[in-house]
């Protein structure tokens, strides 16, 4: 048998850490991932993928990842049982078992438009 997927997109906001009950680390990662193929409309549909990484994995990729970068998951597919309200409710998700920073768009931008600051600075201090 074999449970593997492999998942590239963006990342939809800015990883939190937080410590489970058994003081394990878990960080919920969510990733947009457009569809090759064009919808009825002519565009493109996104996907928006929830996937949990734990203890290293969660630290590192907030560390070095913020909203806007692009990351590759490695990891397989778990499905868990929740109870609500007397019903029991599955949830698929994917459990990252290894995460590649493959872009840093968020931090390039934001550094080009310090850039752009502090040039505009300058001009406005000359005239």
């Amino acid at each position: 048998m074999l449970n593997q997927i492999i998942l590239v997109g963006r990342l939809t906001r800015n990883i939190k850490v937080h410590k489970s009950d058994k003081g394990v680390k878990v960080a919920t990662i969510n990733l947009a991932i457009p569809r090759s193929f064009k919808n009825v409309d002519g565009g493109y549909d996104t996907d928006f993928i929830d996937c949990v990484a734990f203890d290293s994995i969660a630290e590192n990729t907030k560390a070095y990842c913020q909203k806007g970068d692009i990351v590759g998951v490695k990891g397989r597919v778990q499905s868990r049982k929740i109870e609500k309200e007397d019903k029991n409710e599955y949830i698929m998700e994917i459990i990252a078992e290894k995460i590649t920073f493959l872009s840093n768009k968020g931090k390039e931008e934001t550094e080009e438009n310090e850039d752009l600051e502090e040039v505009e600075e300058e001009i406005n201090e000359e005239d």
